[in-house]
């Protein structure tokens, strides 16, 4: 095998395979040494970390190393009205990480709350619609998103009062 230098990498490189290590750009490189490993083991192993009784109502959103600014964060995402539960159990989860990556990784997690999407039984959407003028009924059932639609009925629902 031939030794070429690679203008292109930081360091020279033998002609032939090379690992995908080598050939990813620095940048992406300090962002999968720095977030990326961190992050994706949390996701993966966040039944262990968080519990079984946290793992249901939450999950990680992001993760933010430390740097001169500030110090690693974990961003988790909670279901609305288990923030409390979650909050008491931080110091655990903490521990848990920590003992999981064998260093101190995380120092500090931050809760993003969340609302449940609600179902909607058929007997409501058959009293929302006979609200409406038969004429816009059609165009109301047919908006996809159900924040709009839900939105739209209740504007109707205050222009029949008045």
């Amino acid at each position: 095998m031939q030794y070429k230098n690679n203008t292109k990498q930081r360091f020279s490189s033998i002609q032939g395979l090379r690992s995908l290590k080598d050939t990813l750009p620095k940048n992406i490189k300090k962002v999968i040494n720095k977030r990326g490993q961190i992050y994706s083991e949390t996701l993966n192993n966040w039944k262990n970390i968080a519990g079984e009784n946290l793992f249901k109502f939450c999950y990680p959103k992001s993760f933010k190393n430390s740097n001169k600014f500030g110090v690693s964060t974990l961003l988790i995402m909670v279901k609305r009205g288990h923030e409390v539960d979650l909050e008491y159990s931080k110091k655990e989860i903490i521990d848990r990480m920590n003992n999981f990556f064998g260093n101190t990784v995380v120092e500090k997690i931050k809760f993003t709350s969340f609302e449940e999407e609600l179902k909607i039984s058929k007997d409501d959407n058959i009293l929302k619609k006979n609200v409406t003028k038969n004429k816009y009924q059609k165009k109301v059932s047919d908006v996809k998103n159900e924040k709009i639609k839900k939105s739209l009925l209740e504007l109707t629902k205050v222009f029949k009062g008045k």
